[in-house]
């Protein structure tokens, strides 16, 4: 559930990042952490490649009822 929740997080944050790209032509993680190649930028740009991958996981998980899961 932790591991969920993180994912999505990272998603987000990439997501958001694309459409400040696509809108006016700023990566923002690039502007903060000082450019595309960065070590810092290519480190949070894997990470939310790879939350992007678990979250594919979150398509075909059985979804179970709240009171069966409690």
């Amino acid at each position: 559930m932790v591991l969920d929740r993180i994912a999505l997080i990272l998603v987000v944050v990439g997501a958001l990042n694309w459409g400040l790209i696509g809108l006016f032509g700023l990566d923002l993680v690039a502007f903060i952490f000082g450019g595309q190649m960065a070590v810092v930028s290519r480190v949070i740009y894997a990470l939310v490649g790879l939350g992007g991958l678990w979250c594919v996981s979150l398509l075909f998980r059985e979804r179970v009822p709240r009171e069966a899961a409690a």
